[in-house]
């Protein structure tokens, strides 16, 4: 492997055969790992790089993200007490879901890879380039 090729990730291009539609929520989905879902799923899909074969990783992030706030919220109805086994659970499901959300597009650096709308989108010249 070269030295230039190290940590540098692939840039993430449109699939051929993207979803065109959002799928059903999983019925085995907590509430909050369903309000995961109704929140990305739409983003992904318009962005044309969610296909059938991505639903999987897709789930997984989403139960990883809804198990993080389920756990936060469980902590905090307890009156902030941190229980040491469910915070180490929290806080893998929390790296698992941030590991995905790069693969999928969902961090500030990794849509900069994929080059989404958004990212300025304004045609006008930038007044800091020289």
């Amino acid at each position: 492997m070269s030295v230039h090729l190290r940590g540098i990730k692939p840039p993430v291009q449109p699939d051929t055969e993207p979803l065109l539609k959002a799928p059903p929520v999983p019925a085995y989905f907590s509430s909050y790992a369903r309000a995961e879902w109704k929140r990305i799923v739409p983003t992904l899909i318009a962005r044309r790089i969610l296909c059938k074969a991505d639903m999987a990783q897709v789930e997984t992030f989403c139960c990883m993200a809804g198990l993080v706030r389920q756990i936060e919220t469980e902590r905090q109805a307890a009156g902030g007490v941190v229980d040491v086994k469910l915070f180490g659970v929290q806080n893998r499901a929390a790296q698992t879901a941030r590991q995905i959300a790069a693969t999928l597009g969902l961090d500030p650096v990794s849509r900069a890879r994929i080059g989404t709308p958004g990212n300025g989108g304004d045609d006008s010249p930038n007044p800091l380039d020289f």
